[in-house]
């Protein structure tokens, strides 16, 4: 189950020393699950529409390695660590290329309306390996 979406670093991406600013690594992860879920078949508007379900961030443990400059072409890699009733643990992986810029294992769970954690939707459940 892994995920790969291309995107490229823009000069509103980058801080004053030209760099991508640290918290726009977490924009570019949450991309890439989003786009992991919408190929998993997940439509999350739809979803929250039917039953209220929303999906939030849990835990991140984060790793800034090297890098990433105006105008690089980067891939965000989303790969399903474990899944439980209840929740998902993902790695990510920022890359330009061959080399590694940031990793991430990210925890998500999905809440209620009332923001009370739930059981994940079968639909997801189903289309996540066992285990």
């Amino acid at each position: 189950m892994s995920h790969n979406l291309t995107l490229r670093v823009y000069y509103e991406d980058t801080d004053l020393a030209g760099i991508v600013y640290y918290a726009n690594y977490l924009k570019y992860i949450e991309r890439g699950r989003s786009e992991w879920m919408r190929d998993t078949g997940i439509d999350q508007m739809a979803m929250k529409a039917a039953s209220g379900r929303v999906f939030a961030v849990r835990r991140v443990e984060a790793d800034y390695l090297r890098p990433a400059r105006f105008d690089d072409l980067l891939t965000v890699v989303t790969d399903l660590a474990s899944a439980t009733a209840a929740r998902i643990v993902v790695d990510q992986q920022v890359r330009r290329g061959d080399q590694v810029l940031f990793t991430a294992r990210v925890t998500i769970v999905c809440l209620d309306g009332q923001g009370r954690p739930v059981r994940l939707p079968q639909a997801l459940s189903r289309a996540l390996p066992e285990g």
